[in-house]
Order: structure tokens, then C-alpha cells, then sequence
């Protein structure tokens, strides 16, 4: 499941932090490990991993395949905002659209079923569990 939001003030470490609690904190049950590559952005990984309650892990250098899921992903945004393309020609709403038709699309992994349908129906399981 993708969740995605659009930085206002770039790539830096105090506004991926929030973002990415924010996205994350309502399925904090569900968060059980984060893996990033090493860039500055994640400098303040232990505060993410202490508000989730989740363990933070980070990517070798290099090796791009220890973040499989991640790596696809890009590709699959990739194809809505490419690669030269500036962050700034796109709004909340575009950048949500994409989501949307990310999360929507039939993957094969899945037995042809989307993430959004997985995930949700993973949630309601646990949250059942739990009641």
C-alpha cells in the first residue's frame, strides 16, 4: 500500500518526519518496520521509530534490492511524474489521484487483487481481532 505525500519544504528531515508520522500513525498497528536508504531525510529515524513504536532499519549503500518494494514502487510513480519532472507542477489532489491509481492497479504479487483491497481488508481482520 502506497501512502504519498508531496513535501512543501523539500527533502528535509524535520518535514519527511511529520509527514510520515502523520500517514502512519493512524495504521501504527499495522507498522511494524520501516527500511530508507541513507539519505539526510531520514536523519530523524529514531523519533519516527519511537512515535510508530516500529524498528527502523537502514538499506546498505548501494544495494537498492535490500528495498525491493520501495524501489518498484518508484518505478510505478515514475510513470505519472518523471524523473526530471519538478514536484512543483503538482498539487495535494494530483499527487493524491496518483496515489489512488497506484493502490487501485491489479498486481500480479497480489493474485491480480490491489494493494488498497489487501490492505484494507488486512485492517479490518486485525481490527476485529483486537475488538
Amino acid at each position: 500500500m502506497l501512502f504519498m505525500r508531496k513535501l512543501e519544504e523539500g527533502k528535509q528531515a524535520d518535514g519527511l518526519r511529520k509527514a510520515l508520522v502523520e500517514m502512519l500513525l493512524p495504521y501504527r498497528e499495522c507498522v511494524h518496520t520501516i527500511t530508507s536508504d541513507n539519505g539526510t531525510e531520514f536523519a530523524r529515524h529514531k523519533l519516527i521509530a519511537k512515535k510508530l513504536k516500529a524498528d527502523f532499519f537502514f538499506a546498505h549503500p548501494y544495494s537498492s534490492w535490500e528495498r525491493g518494494t520501495n524501489e518498484n514502487t518508484n518505478k510505478l510513480i515514475r510513470q505519472y511524474i518523471p524523473k526530471k519532472q519538478s514536484f512543483d507542477d503538482f498539487n495535494w489532489q494530483d499527487i493524491r489521484n496518483i496515489q489512488y491509481k497506484i493502490n487501485a492497479r491489479p498486481r500480479k504479487k497480489l493474485d491480480y487483487q490491489n494493494p488498497k483491497s489487501i490492505f484494507y481488508a488486512t485492517l479490518d481482520q486485525n481490527v476485529a481481532l483486537v475488538s
